[in-house]
């Protein structure tokens, strides 16, 4: 058995491009080797920012033989009557390479036909390799590739060494200029610029020895392990921040942390503005005490070992200062004036061509938030805050400090209003307006910042798509698919009852001075849009997908309604009633979709069972609709369902398709009004029975 090394070193790649390309480069290793038939015993990948490396462990030396049956012509097209081989035979004993005697005759179908067993002997790996790791190599999509020199080659960075050895042999093949070889290269800086590798199981030794852990995994570990010993050595704590993690992983070979410090006169600015320059621009831990408050030090996490560290922790140290005191100018400059005079400034500037600018946002957020209010019939207190919000909710924008670190939009907003003197909600609504900002984050916990919120998210929305702006593919450049989400959750979780069209609809009305719309258009192609967000949510709720089209399929206008519709036919999905239901509404549905009159005339019900069942669906429509006004959908599916034994009786008792119109017009409408009865609830057709 042997083992594969094949490393691709190149220039430093992006951070957050390496998890991506490394799952890229397994799945690639993963259906090449299978596609040739080459077993192996385990398949890794490792990555630095300099390398990408596949291992593989138990690969053969020869490629197993594959034995192919082909099937030809019929036996008949194939053999004479005397039993010899026709031209047809010979023909196709020749194009499969085999001795038409040892052509075979076998039954499929009914038919008899001749076959040819092709047996292709494997290849040597080595061979077979030659041909697959350039196709891996090249195989990896990177999000912006580069050109480099004169070649065609499109790659993350430009690769300048190829190591690819099957135990102690080269595996020849070349990238571009680059041919591969046996020589790596380690640590940019302290290792050796060339390191000969003899056999794959010296790889991970070697570059250790020159400062490269090629396993990332093992970085994540030693980050962890030095960073908590340092904070612990102040009394100090990290909060937990994988994302961070995540990219100072793949930022370096050779992790080392090291702690350093800034002045205290740092910590009286809010906690934010000393923290986002820290992770945002210089990749740093901050070290928080037990209460959670800020410590004046920082840890970050060297390219390199231990040597030199003071002369690093300085040089740091200084960066940091600088990117400090900017932040407590813009921050002490920013507070010279009230929040609100920051309002006039948002004027000139664009929030999108053909939607204005910032301040013209604003006034449709009012607006917004004010028909908001009065279709929810808040306190007037509450309508008063939430509009003051919607006035300064974008006001931070024009700061000092939001222009230099974007990042705190919102945050900056909350902070300087509290410091203009403005109520605490109105001030947290500033910062609430622009929640969830992301998957899982929080939402807002007023209904000032509520309000505001899904106000300003339906102006976007609205507006993008009424100028024709609309997400497509990986395309989405406005987030509309998160805002759109962000509502649904938000609607969600303080159990609003909005109508999602009557909100698309008085987003497009804002527009209506600006903008030429068809409006019940774009009302539609809106709401469709939407639907994959519902989808997700009742996804992630745990309903199986038949559910879920049912569901969808009744409509998802009143998202607390669909939720609980959801619920109530999952808690009769599956039970004795539920049963009953579908085989009944089946039925009913069947014949249903021939109706042409849909209203009963009593004096066309001709036989007992009819009439029976109309009375029976008179009573069931008057419950059906009390249960549902009061949101309880698996009553009015059970009430639906006791219809059963007078339907079947129905079916029993008489004939549909009668000749006679009025009398068969009015048994389909009877059926009709049936199926209508869970309409509103959801379509029974889409449900696949277990």
């Amino acid at each position: 058995m042997n083992d594969l090394l094949l490393e691709i070193g190149t220039e430093e790649i992006p951070a957050k491009f390496m998890p991506p390309a490394l799952e890229q480069l397994k799945e690639l290793a993963e259906n090449k080797l299978n596609e040739a038939r080459l077993n192996y015993q385990e398949l890794s990948v490792y990555g630095t920012p300099r390398r990408l490396v596949l291992y593989v462990q138990g690969l053969p030396e020869v490629q197993p033989d594959l034995v192919e049956e082909v099937k030809g012509p019929s036996a008949k097209a194939a053999f004479d009557s005397e039993g010899n081989p026709t031209k047809a035979a010979l023909g196709f004993a020749r194009g499969q390479g085999v001795d038409v005697n040892q052509l075979t005759v076998k039954e499929i179908n009914g038919g008899s036909y001749v076959f040819a067993l092709k047996k292709i002997a494997g290849r040597p790996v080595q061979e077979v390799l030659e041909e697959i790791l350039p196709q891996l190599v090249l195989g990896i999509n990177f999000p912006k590739p580069m050109r480099w020199g004169y070649l065609d080659i499109k790659y993350a960075r430009p690769i300048r060494w190829l190591v690819a050895l099957l135990d102690k042999q080269i595996i020849n093949f070349s990238v571009g200029d680059v041919s591969s070889g046996r020589v790596s290269r380690g640590h940019r800086f302290l290792g050796s610029q060339e390191i000969v590798i003899d056999a794959p199981e010296q790889y991970f030794p070697l570059m250790e020895e020159n400062y490269v852990i090629v396993d990332p995994q093992k970085r994540r570990e030693k980050i962890l392990k030095e960073i908590h010993e340092l904070a612990a050595s102040v009394q100090g704590m990290i909060e937990p921040d994988q994302e961070l993690l995540e990219e100072i992983v793949y930022l370096v070979e050779y992790p080392t942390a090291l702690m350093g410090g800034f002045a205290e006169k740092y910590l009286k600015m809010p906690k934010e503005v000393v923290i986002t320059p820290m992770k945002e621009h210089q990749r740093y831990f901050p070290v928080l005490n037990a209460q959670g408050q800020l410590l004046p030090r920082f840890i970050t996490v060297r390219n390199g070992n231990k040597e030199h560290l003071a002369v690093v922790q300085a040089g740091n140290e200084k960066v940091l200062e600088a990117r400090l005191a900017d932040a407590k100018f813009f921050y002490d400059e920013d507070q010279k004036v009230k929040l609100e005079s920051y309002v006039e400034k948002l004027k000139p500037i664009v929030f999108q061509e053909s939607l204005g600018t910032i301040y013209e946002k604003v006034e449709r957020i009012k607006k917004g938030v004010t028909i908001l209010a009065e279709k929810l019939g808040v306190e007037n207190t509450v309508k008063e805050r939430a509009l003051r919000a919607a006035t300064l909710c974008k006001a931070d924008l024009v700061t000092n400090m939001v222009y230099e670190f974007p990042e705190l939009q919102g945050i900056m907003g909350e902070k300087y209003a509290l410091l203009s003197g403005e109520d605490e909600k109105v001030a947290k609504a500033i910062f609430e307006h622009y929640l969830p900002r992301h998957a899982g984050d929080i939402l807002p916990e007023t209904l000032e910042g509520t309000l505001v919120s899904i106000a300003d998210k339906m102006d976007t929305i609205a507006g993008c798509f009424a100028v024709g702006i609309e997400p497509t593919g990986s395309q989405d450049p406005y987030a509309l698919r998160r805002q759109a989400l962000g509502i649904c959750h938000i609607i969600l979780d303080k159990q609003l009852d909005l109508s999602l069209t009557f909100l698309i609809g008085q987003a497009l009305d804002n527009y209506a001075p600006k903008l030429s719309l068809d409006r019940e258009k774009l009302i539609q192609t809106i709401y469709n849009f939407f639907e994959q967000r519902v989808r997700n949510i009742l996804t992630e709720q745990g309903h199986r997908y038949d559910v879920i089209d049912a569901i969808i399929m009744a409509g998802y206008d009143n998202l607390l309604q669909t939720m609980l519709r959801a619920k109530g036919l999952e808690e009769v999905k599956g039970t004795e009633t539920f049963t009953k239901l579908l085989t009944a509404f089946n039925r009913a549905n069947n014949l249903a979709k021939k109706a042409v009159k849909f209203e009963i005339q009593e004096q066309f019900l001709e036989e007992p069972v009819e009439r029976e069942l109309y009375q029976k669906l008179k009573e069931a429509q008057k419950q059906v609709k009390e249960e549902i006004s009061r949101n309880d959908y698996r009553a009015a599916l059970e009430t639906v369902a006791r219809l059963e034994e007078q339907i079947n009786a129905f079916f029993e008792g008489v004939m549909v398709m009668v000749d006679d119109e009025n009398v068969k017009n009015n048994r389909l409408a009877l059926l009709w009004q049936i199926t209508k009865l869970v309409e509103p609830i959801a379509d029974l057709t889409k449900i696949v029975q277990d």
